[in-house]
């Protein structure tokens, strides 16, 4: 079955819901078990059954089965966002005395629980050039247990070379873990080498910017009961609305995505001729560095990219270029219907193995489902009171 209808009949069984053509929202806590022999043998698979609810209802059960064959993995488990996907997998997977390898372009929730809450936890993280691709292999230790990668760079959006670190990653006895957000439907994790897929779903899958909902998918059944065993230690449940939310938000993922990239596109090769713009970050882009990767790795793209300034515009003009846009908003995450952007420069990046340093303001767009024609008169305006700020 092609994407298209993988997204349409992943986790649907119309027969158990008296021919509902979507799977009704389970709302429970307490699940009833018929004799104490049933309630037993239920015990020795907690997480496999309707059990209890916090492991799981039909309804999670459904998107979970979804997640995971969009991404062509074994088994999904939900969570309630994407931040919790990262932390989820990362706390699964490591103990104290363990050694991370962190891409430095990584989302900076994720720096800062490595920093924070792993460093604490006597857990060593380094981050690497995302660039690194084979040379990885320099940086394997012996405790070295996971290597995260994010492709691209939610920020400056690098491209990685995801097979070649995770055949160096495979040989040290580690673990890729990867933050497959941006290429959602796109890229294909687990034909690449990757043992662990994480999304924040919040993002293109619900689609609607009205749910916060995160995903962990594993390559194989046992590293599955791995990670859902520490998932479900830690107490992570995900409410019946939200998980709804995601599987409506699956159904036109590709009709969305591939709307929302066609705009990106016209929207980038546009700024890339704007004398004001020193830079697009876009990997669809020929242009981009990482434009050979992308194109012999992901089947499309999505609607965010980054934007550097041609020069140190002051803080002022590039403010009131921003407050004066109609449908470009301010406004954190992407992947909804509409259109965003945000200044990225200052603290929001921040680099320790590779450089950032950019020769002017930085942006990070996200293109909506608006006629392009707006977007594109937007910016221009834009534009206008950049230059006379």
């Amino acid at each position: 079955m092609k994407k298209d209808s993988r997204l349409v009949h992943a986790g649907r069984a119309s027969d158990r819901y008296h021919g509902a053509v979507n799977v009704p929202v389970y709302h429970a806590s307490t699940i009833l078990h018929p004799s104490v022999a049933a309630m037993e043998e239920g015990g020795k698979t907690p997480f496999d059954g309707v059990r209890y609810g916090r492991f799981g209802t039909p309804t999670t059960f459904a998107f979970e089965d979804a997640i995971a064959a969009v991404e062509g993995g074994g088994k999904a488990i939900a969570v309630p966002s994407g931040l919790a996907a990262i932390t989820a997998s990362l706390m699964a997977l490591l103990k104290s005395g363990d050694h991370l390898l962190m891409v430095d372009s990584a989302y900076f929730p994720t720096r800062k629980f490595c920093d924070s809450v792993l460093a604490g936890l006597g857990i060593a993280t380094t981050y690497y050039d995302p660039a690194i691709g084979a040379g990885i292999a320099a940086l394997m230790r012996p405790e070295t247990k996971v290597v995260f990668v994010e492709s691209p760079g939610s920020l400056t959006f690098e491209m990685q070379d995801i097979p070649a670190i995770a055949a160096a990653a495979h040989r040290g006895g580690a673990r890729v873990v990867l933050d497959n957000t941006w290429g959602v439907l796109n890229f294909q994790p687990f034909a690449h080498g990757v043992d662990v897929s994480l999304q924040a779903c919040t993002k293109y899958v619900v689609g609607h910017a009205d749910a916060m909902l995160g995903a962990i998918t594993c390559c194989d059944a046992a590293l599955w009961l791995e990670v859902k065993a520490s998932v479900a230690a830690f107490g992570h449940s995900v409410g019946a609305e939200e998980l709804f939310l995601g599987l409506r938000g699956l159904r036109t993922l590709a009709v969305r995505l591939r709307h929302h990239a066609a705009t990106a596109l016209t929207l980038a090769q546009w700024l890339e001729q704007r004398p004001e713009v020193g830079r697009v970050l876009y990997p669809p882009l020929p242009a981009d560095p990482g434009h050979a990767l992308w194109r012999r790795d992901f089947s499309g793209a999505c609607g965010l990219f980054g934007v550097v300034l041609a020069r140190p515009y002051a803080k002022a003009a590039v403010d009131a270029m921003l407050d004066g846009y109609r449908h470009f908003n301010l406004g954190f995450s992407w992947g909804g219907y509409e259109s965003l952007v945000i200044p990225t420069g200052g603290h929001s990046i921040v680099r320790t193995a590779t450089a950032w340093d950019p020769p002017g303001p930085s942006l990070r767009f996200h293109a909506g489902l608006e006629d392009v024609d707006d977007l594109l008169a937007d910016l221009d305006d834009g534009f206008r009171r950049l230059g006379a700020g």
